[in-house]
């Protein structure tokens, strides 16, 4: 992931075209075309040999023959010939290429490698990146280059755009013009074979010029870094994505169109939300969020006002805002009071503000000052039908200077509906030029107004402190591994109920009372362990559900029923099935179900994201994307509380409201629980328990299979998301002869770390901040704590003092440039914990760290006041200089050099 070779792409100062041509209509043609009338300031030159001249710009014969080395290149020739060219241009010094080409995976040399490979190999051999192939190119509007087959430019703007369809970005782009809205950049990632998604938004996360991200996307290959750039960049600006492939049909042409891996759809969402993105299902929806990303600011909060001179899509505008999840704030008596003096005595007399279809300019623009007075609410839709008055553009006008004067313009959200075509088109293009969104529909702009409602409750919930586990969860995991390990070697597949009590009781998890036999009268006796009355089950591997041969019988109440019951089904199940092979007889208590509900919770392993937990209603057929909310481990409690909050929400999970039945705090205990056992056993492919008893707080899991990786699995990337690295606990002891727990920092870990740096005292935070520093918020702790640890470290250094609650003593944070070339590392230590050497290590482990990261440089700066810190890393062989201008020390660290000693 070069970040250092995207500024190359996105800041060319000169281009070179292999196939250029004069002839009409071929892609060399339309790349000079576009390029020269795009306003590019640098050299533009075209690469061919059949001409002296492209479109009256010299052109070159070859690669070779070039005045100076392109800091990009565009290749419009065919397939066959693109792996030497791009050879070429590695070897002249080229490092960044846009591939248009497509079929390279399709065709083979004679050795029977693919185009496509060795055009990856012969750029990856010199450092040379490529965009695409079958790319539309890219457009730059600040800086006037239009590298692209587009059929129009693209305006300048803050929106960046990145698709792998050039349909969709052709579209996209015509709708915009249109609309006057305009992108910072504009790109057509093609196949994605190297340039991807993850890499542009470690970019545009970072851009100034970019102030929103939108993604069309087919299908993710790098799951881990495309989750952690996007929870980077989507914590700094909004994030929208479509994605195609919502159905199974849907899917499978989406890996035609692409090549990418299919994965479930269901599964794609819930890696959406988890790193802050908002999805938008189709491109009506985008075009609508488009519009609300290019005119409008951050909501301050979610409360809609609704201003309207007609009842019926007022009403259409409160119903997608209610059923939206949004809110509809009361009207204030003063509020009310104004608009009683200002409209008609038949006014609506509440919200929706119905200001009567007669409304003119004036009534318009005076009922939208006084709502935009209004302290209760945050945001206002101006509706407007067509009226026989025909003011449709000197309201509008209104409107616009009304938002424009007034003194909360920049607190409130003003959005529009100016309704119909012909009479409205010229209001909402008067709309657009002031910078205010408008929307052809009262649904459309309420849903774009969910969409900044959605993405800012998102932006909160990444924000909240989740509850600590309140179970102990194995210090490892070697006794359940030892466990599914032996399975294997045994040449299992499934670990049924019986067979795996012991791995999930060992994570808190309750399972009932089990026993397995393969005699009928051994099936009597274990019953009279258990206590009728009792469950039969038959398992056999031949068989996928029970209850299809009637495999199952419950309910069983003395030793003649389960004798009589073990035979008839051994019986039924070689009736229905010869072949079949039964395994035995599984016997269970039978658990007390009255008052309680039923539900079911399954693991699946999603051929994109990995393993994914799946919460919905009990029952032996379910498809995922219709039956189930989805979340990617590793949870926690918040996590888990908003998994089941939307369960409950999108009606995947009912809440019968039984005497016991569903307790909020257990099901966020058992799904959190589940998340550590996935996360520690990669043995485990997939998990189905079903069907889960739910009484309040006890939580019973009555029937368990768990699916095996027959082959080794990658444990290293099987996860979407870094878990929290267990293994870098370490007990430390100090001078004083005290014993500190250093560990990462955890998401729990808000309040004590708030306290910690509430705790420095004023000359220890005028060193660590470089400066007089107000105490942290609530908001800017929680970034500190909430980390990714695929990219950023922090330690922490804890202990358990008298009142027996954890304390933390001292901290070190580094963060880490996407190329893991560098890292910048910044510490503190509680006054009273100062020269006990707890300083010395939290360096040492982090330094650590990041040589086992492989990253080549680790750097810190400190004032000249902390001369302590300072002799503290050169003693741990950092090269300390001294900055005289800016009075800083530099701490410098080879780790690469500093490895190989």
């Amino acid at each position: 992931m070069s970040q250092r070779t995207l500024h190359t792409l996105f800041k060319p100062k000169s281009v070179a075209i292999i196939g250029a041509s004069n002839k009409p209509k071929r892609a060399g043609n339309v790349l000079m075309k576009n390029l020269l009338s795009g306003g590019f300031s640098g050299p533009i030159m075209p690469v061919t040999p059949k001409y002296e001249a492209v479109m009256g710009v010299l052109a070159y014969p070859n690669i070779e023959a070039l005045p100076l080395k392109p800091d990009l290149a565009i290749v419009c020739t065919a397939a066959a010939s693109v792996p030497a060219i791009i050879e070429t241009l590695a070897q002249f010094g080229c490092k960044v290429a846009i591939v248009m080409a497509s079929g390279l995976a399709d065709e083979v040399t004679e050795d029977g490698t693919s185009l496509l490979t060795q055009t990856q190999e012969n750029a990856h051999r010199y450092g040379m990146r490529i965009l695409g192939p079958n790319s539309l190119g890219m457009i730059l509007p600040n800086l006037g280059l239009n590298a692209s087959l587009a059929h129009t430019a693209a305006l300048p703007g803050r929106i960046a755009f990145v698709s792998q369809s050039a349909a969709i970005c052709t579209t996209v782009l015509d709708w915009a013009n249109n609309k006057g809205i305009g992108f910072s950049s504009f790109i057509s990632l093609g196949d994605a074979n190297d340039i991807n998604f993850d890499e542009l938004l470690d970019y545009l996360g970072r851009d100034s010029k970019t102030d929103a991200i939108l993604l069309y996307i087919d299908s993710v290959n790098e799951k881990r870094h495309f989750l952690s750039a996007a929870r980077a960049a989507s914590r700094n600006k909004p994030i929208l994505v479509i994605k195609s492939g919502r159905s199974i049909e849907g899917t499978s042409a989406a890996k035609l169109h692409t090549g990418g891996l299919t994965g479930n759809d269901a599964v794609y969402e819930a890696a959406f939300r988890r790193a802050g993105m908002l999805r938008v299902n189709d491109l009506i929806e985008l075009f609508a969020a488009v519009e609300t990303l290019a005119h409008s600011r951050p909501l301050q909060g979610e409360r809609l006002g609704i201003i309207s001179n007609g009842g019926g899509p007022a009403v259409l505008a409160l119903d997608e805002l209610i059923l939206g999840g949004g809110k509809l704030p009361l009207l204030s008596a003063e509020i009310y009071q104004r608009l009683n003096a200002l409209l008609p005595k038949s006014w609506s007399g509440q919200n929706p503000v119905d200001i009567g279809g007669d409304a003119n300019s004036v009534r318009y623009a005076k009922a939208l000052e006084i709502m935009m007075d209004s302290e209760d609410i945050d945001a206002i839709l101006v509706l407007h039908s067509p009226s026989a008055l025909g003011e449709s553009i000197e309201i509008a006008e209104a409107i616009a200077k009304t938002i424009a004067s007034h003194p909360n313009r920049n607190r409130i959200n003003v959005l529009t509906n100016w309704s119909g075509e012909d009479s409205a088109y010229e209001a909402r293009k008067l709309f657009s030029k002031s910078r205010i969104p408008t929307y052809r529909t009262p649904e459309g702009a309420v849903g774009a107004f969910m969409h900044m409602v959605e993405y800012r409750r998102n932006q909160k919930l990444l924000q909240e402190v989740p509850q600590s586990i309140p179970v102990n969860i194995p210090a490892d995991a070697t006794f359940a591994r030892e466990k599914l390990q032996q399975a294997l070697a045994q040449g299992k597949t499934i670990l049924e109920t019986h067979e795996s009590r012991n791995i999930l009781n060992a994570y808190g998890l309750k399972t009932i009372d089990t026993w397995f036999t393969n005699d009928a009268k051994q099936a009597v006796a274990f019953a009279n362990q258990a206590g009728y009355p009792v469950a039969l089950k038959v398992q056999s591997p031949d068989i996928h559900h029970k209850s299809d041969v009637h495999g199952v019988v419950l309910n069983l109440t003395s030793d003649l029923e389960v004798e009589q019951a073990a035979k008839a089904m051994i019986e039924r199940v070689m009736s229905i099935n010869p072949d079949a092979r039964i395994e035995g007889l599984i016997v269970q208590k039978m658990a007390l179900t009255a008052g309680a509900q039923e539900i079911r919770v399954a693991v699946a392993n999603d051929p994109v994201f990995g393993p994914a937990i799946l919460l919905g209603e009990g029952g032996s057929e379910w498809e995922p994307t219709k039956d189930a909310v989805v979340a990617l481990p590793p949870l926690n409690m918040t996590l888990a509380r908003y998994m089941v909050i939307q369960a409950l929400k999108t009606q995947k999970l009912r809440d019968r409201h039984l005497p016991l039945g569903l307790n909020m705090h257990a099901l966020c205990v058992m799904l959190t629980q589940i998340s550590h056992l996935i996360i520690d056993c990669p043995e485990i492919a997939t998990l189905d328990l079903n069907p889960v008893l739910c009484a309040g707080e006890d939580i019973t899991l009555l029937d368990v299979n768990i699916g095996l990786h027959t082959e080794p699995v990658d444990n290293a990337s099987r996860l979407a998301i870094s878990p929290y690295p267990k293994e870098l606990e370490q007990i430390a002891t100090l001078k004083n002869g005290n014993q500190v727990m250093l560990r990462p920092i955890l998401p729990e870990d808000e309040p004590k770390h708030l306290a910690f740096d509430n705790s420095l005292s004023d000359e220890d935070r005028y060193k660590r901040y470089f400066g007089v520093r107000s105490k942290m918020t609530h908001e800017e702790m929680a970034v500190l704590t909430q980390i990714d640890y695929a990219r950023e470290m922090a330690f922490i250094a804890t202990a358990i003092g008298e009142d027996g609650e954890e304390t933390t003593l001292g901290a070190i944070r580094a963060s880490i440039d996407p190329d893991n070339t560098e890292a910048e590392f910044a510490m503190a230590v509680r006054s009273n914990y100062q020269g006990q050497g707890l300083g010395k290590l939290l360096l040492e482990k982090l330094v650590k760290y990041y040589k086992d990261n492989d990253t080549q440089v680790l750097t810190g700066f400190t004032m000249f006041e902390n001369r302590n810190m300072a002799s503290l890393a050169k003693h741990l062989g950092f090269t300390v200089t001294f900055d005289m201008e800016e009075r800083l020390i530099n701490m410098h660290m080879d780790l690469k050099a500093s490895a190989s000693e």
